[in-house]
């Protein structure tokens, strides 16, 4: 029988507590940004109402502040919400600088580096947590493997918390993470003298453990673990194979949380287990994974689940934190969770009991075919509200921007699998829609609790996933062993001839001998570039093996199969071909427009108030066609003055909306793009909207700059 909700001794955990972050008076704090995303509810609203829609054409920059640590190559970004407490900004730089600014002017008050030797396109920073007790205060924040705690006032580690300052983020996931890549790239959530961390880990089959973690404020020691892949006695370990927690890893918490300090419940959205996209070695449903979980702040013992995608295959991560809103239902006022996802689904469950509060139907979809894996036969679909994405790509819904787009896309697709939702994986090609990364985004959702309308952005643009055997069987092994490692292990970035990926996130390798000695490659390969994760953890003649294999020598190391069997079957029986966008000759998606959209969405009806497109390609509308809308990353943020402020879209502007209407009211060209939540705040009576500028995704440029703009 399958678990979806389960309450677990409510009065035990109906906490009521002072909040140990930054407290003024009311009125003052409305006028800071002091948590990620606005608050501990992670509504992403503001009361401020000095800037409106009348006057918000009259928007200018009132300062701006360069961290200076873009890679001109277009490899790193900036996707931090900085927070606003008493008038000093904090913020994170591209290379995870962490500084303080004047809100006011910009000006730098201190700047604190964590010479961070990683990659910084899989860890980038989306803020950081203010901690006050006393005289006490702290900045928390992540770079690589560790949680480092500064002193607010001078940015100088605070050398009483763990060891110098700063704790691993491993501690708490056992030996699985050892050697592992493990990262955090959102702000941790306090409670008390708490504070509660998830992790950011790989998703190919030697991915670390997604256990959620929480450490002391003041001394960095662990205060408790929840472990994501039940180990045996716990709930949900039937729900996959025997022991399968020893080499399994994934069901991650990497997009943040959010927090009811009067109920003491931490709300946990978690992502996929790993490999993303063939689960033949983890059978069942695979609680925790795609779930949001509600814990006890104070113990981290589980109070309820609810899980969004059963046996996920498609990387259907739960995105972003929750917003925990207040809905009128059937007359009466119900505390809630709303929840987006990659689907372009709003799961609204009751906040104490995980109930939904509309009907959630457990739907057929189609079984795998591929060895070893075994799809569930269902997954749920909520009935209200209606998906803000459209759910399927169909020969009607090719693109139609011109002749020659339309029939080199009908005669792709009539090769693929499509149709219908959750088509799993295949090795003929399987269209994967709305897309890898959405649908809904890490960007969060922002909710007005004066109208009860939620506001999400989404991307519509068709991927397709294809699947090849690693190995015809266990006793046949690849002759060439820098040919295994590179099909095991990057063909699902960098595609099977080496070509990279269309969007250019992932570069191609052909002819790499040309521009790299072996030393470089081999650095690269254990400390990561880009979107590319450090593999440390694989042997010295694996890394050999496969750089002798990109440059096109022969191979001059025996078989690295020697890292053994045990190390072997953790690897996946399947490998996919790409994260690949479905684009048309021109370079334009395969479907229809739109393909960013802003959406209102009537959380007390169940009910699409409005959907706009978001953002143009101001070459198309000149052309005569309507707003397509963008691919986009980064959220908004909804204010007492009847706006929605976003950028988040690849032609770099930085928007506001009506948001009664979603009018398209102003918008001002961005130095690069916004890949950020924006924050709102008011300092001596003048309202201000800050937006990081660090683009660096989908093509565009990178950028190091926080704008600030006012009246």
């Amino acid at each position: 029988m399958r678990i979806q909700c389960v309450t677990w001794a409510l009065s035990a955990v109906l906490i009521l507590t002072g909040c140990s972050e930054h407290s003024k008076e009311q009125g003052e704090a409305d006028k800071d940004w002091p948590v990620y995303l606005g608050g501990n509810n992670s509504i992403q609203y503001s009361p401020l109402d000095q800037i409106t829609k009348k006057n918000v054409t009259e928007l200018k920059v009132a300062w701006e502040f360069a961290t200076g640590d873009a890679d001109p190559n277009g490899k790193t970004q900036i996707q931090c919400n900085p927070i606003i407490i008493d008038g000093v900004l904090y913020g994170s730089s591209p290379k995870l600088n962490i500084f303080a600014l004047d809100a006011t002017t910009g000006e730098k008050k201190w700047i604190f580096d964590p010479n961070a030797k990683i990659n910084f396109g899989m860890n980038v920073n989306r803020g950081v947590t203010y901690f006050k007790e006393g005289d006490k205060e702290r900045i928390f924040f992540t770079a690589g493997p560790e949680l480092f705690a500064l002193n607010a006032k001078t940015g100088l580690l605070a050398d009483d918390f763990g060891i110098d300052g700063k704790v691993s983020l491993k501690d708490g996931l056992g030996e699985n993470a050892k050697d592992r890549y493990v990262v955090s790239t959102t702000p941790g959530v306090l409670y008390k003298d708490k504070i509660i961390y998830g992790t950011r880990v790989s998703e190919n089959a030697d991915a670390a453990p997604g256990t959620i973690q929480s450490f002391n404020v003041h001394t960095g020691a662990l205060e408790w673990t929840f472990s994501t892949i039940p180990k045996p006695e716990e709930i949900g370990y039937d729900t996959w194979p025997e022991e399968v927690y020893k080499n399994t890893g994934g069901a991650n918490a990497w997009s943040g949380m959010s927090l009811d300090l009067q109920r003491g419940i931490v709300y946990v959205p978690t992502g996929s287990a790993s490999f993303d996209f063939w689960g033949g070695n983890r059978l069942g449903d695979n609680l925790f994974a795609n779930c949001i979980l509600a814990l006890n702040a104070d113990t981290g013992e589980r109070i309820w689940h609810f899980q969004t995608v059963h046996h996920d295959m498609w990387d259907r991560d739960v995105p972003a934190p929750p917003a925990l809103v207040t809905v009128s239902h059937n007359g009466k006022r119900i505390d809630a969770v709303a929840q987006h996802t990659k689907s372009g689904f709003i799961f609204l469950l009751d906040r104490e009991s995980g109930t939904p509060l509309f009907p959630v139907e457990e739907r057929p979809i189609p079984p795998s075919d591929l060895k070893g894996e075994m799809a569930s036969p269902t997954q749920p679909f909520p009935i209200k509200p209606p998906p803000f994405t459209r759910q399927k790509f169909t020969k009607e819904e090719i693109t139609d921007l011109s002749p020659a787009s339309h029939d080199s896309v009908a005669k792709r697709l009539a090769q693929l699998r499509t149709g219908e939702p959750f088509i799993p994986p295949s090795e003929q090609g399987t269209i994967v829609f709305p897309g890898f990364d959405g649908g809904g985004g890490w960007g969060g959702a922002a909710f007005d609790p004066s109208t009860g309308l939620l506001y999400v952005n989404a991307k519509e643009i068709p991927c397709i996933i294809t699947m090849e055997e690693t190995r015809a069987s266990d006793e046949k092994e690849i002759a060439n062993p820098g040919a295994y490692v590179y099909q095991s292990r990057c063909v699902m970035c960098h595609g099977k001839q080496m070509q990279g990926d269309a969007s250019g996130i992932y570069p191609p390798l052909k002819n790499s001998a040309e521009r790299l000695s072996m030393e470089e490659a081999i650095e690269i390969i254990n400390n990561g570039r880009g979107f590319m994760p450090g593999f440390k953890h694989i042997s010295e003649k694996e890394k050999t093996a496969v750089v002798n294999y990109i440059f096109g020598l022969e191979n001059s190391v025996e078989n690295v199969h020697e890292f053994g069997k045990e190390a072997n079957e953790r690897l996946s029986k399947y490998r996919h071909t790409g994260y690949n966008r479905f684009y048309d000759p021109e370079g334009y998606p395969a479907i229809k427009p739109p393909w960013g959209t802003l959406s209102a969405i009537n959380l007390n009806e169940g009910t699409l108030a409005w959907q706009v497109p978001l953002g143009e390609y101001e070459e198309l509308t000149k052309r005569g066609i309507p707003k397509t809308g963008l691919a986009n990353y980064g959220g908004p943020v909804v204010t007492a003055g009847g706006l929605i402020f976003i950028a988040s879209t690849v032609d770099e502007y930085f928007r506001a909306f009506d948001k009664d209407t979603g009018e398209e009211l102003w918008k001002y060209k961005l130095p690069a793009a916004g890949y950020a939540t924006p924050s709102i705040y008011e300092i001596k009576g003048k309202q201000y909207v800050v937006i990081a500028c660090g683009g660096g995704k989908a093509g565009t440029k990178s950028g190091d700059r926080y704008l600030a703009f006012s009246l």
